[in-house]
């Protein structure tokens, strides 16, 4: 890897897109500290959509996912596109890891990874990327970082009831991982037991100011 570089890839999560295509101040604070980071020789934005709600759809009826939308947006802001990668396959924190390190990070071979998330977000996100980055799924010897952001822009009562939601899924994942030990089983727990990736797609029912910082 080219010495230049500090990181092989920044990775950025999703945090949900407008229905006219706009990102939130959250998701634009995570790509300003990206562009901010030590340099790396891709930035990898993550998340098609969010699980809890539909994506939304441009003019002519394509649907407008978030990493391509946070992809733009760094492009625009003088990253070369060969630097930019994007998975339009995920709907929640465990997919963006899944499908990062499946789809980017394996095959380019990229281990000095750094993961920018916001403040509320982060906790789940450094146990998930952790977990899905550990020598029981690869061979690799991946190194990883994480940086949070601010998460102004959001209602004090909505980083409140989020930041509950988030420990309540985190010791969620936290049990339910824990016999999950080889790429095999990882496979067959994200797509038959994980609502997200599943059929039987069961949707939790949560309030409208929830859903708006998704």
């Amino acid at each position: 890897m080219d010495e230049q570089y500090t990181w092989d890839a920044v990775m950025i999560p999703g945090g949900g897109v407008s229905a006219d295509g706009q990102l939130p101040a959250w998701t634009l604070r995570r790509l300003e500290a990206a562009l901010k980071s030590e340099p790396a020789r891709y930035y990898i934005c993550l998340s098609a959509g969010t699980f809890h709600k539909p994506l939304p759809c441009d003019d002519e009826g394509f649907p407008i996912y978030e990493s391509v939308v946070a992809a733009q947006y760094l492009q625009a802001a003088g990253i070369a596109e060969e630097r930019l990668l994007f998975e339009t396959s995920s709907y929640d924190t465990l997919g963006n890891a899944y499908f990062a390190r499946t789809l980017h990070t394996e095959p380019l071979e990229l281990t000095r990874l750094k993961v920018i998330t916001s403040n509320f977000h982060m906790p789940r996100t450094q146990a998930i990327f952790e977990f899905m980055f550990s020598d029981r799924f690869s061979t690799l010897p991946y190194r990883l970082a994480f940086e949070s952001v601010s998460d102004a822009g959001l209602d004090e009562a909505v980083i409140a009831e989020r930041c509950q939601r988030e420990a309540e899924s985190l010791a969620r994942f936290q049990a339910r991982s824990s016999d999950v030990h080889h790429a095999g089983h990882l496979h067959q727990w994200l797509f038959s037991d994980h609502d997200a990736y599943n059929l039987k797609g069961q949707r939790e029912q949560l309030s409208q100011a929830l859903l708006a910082s998704y």
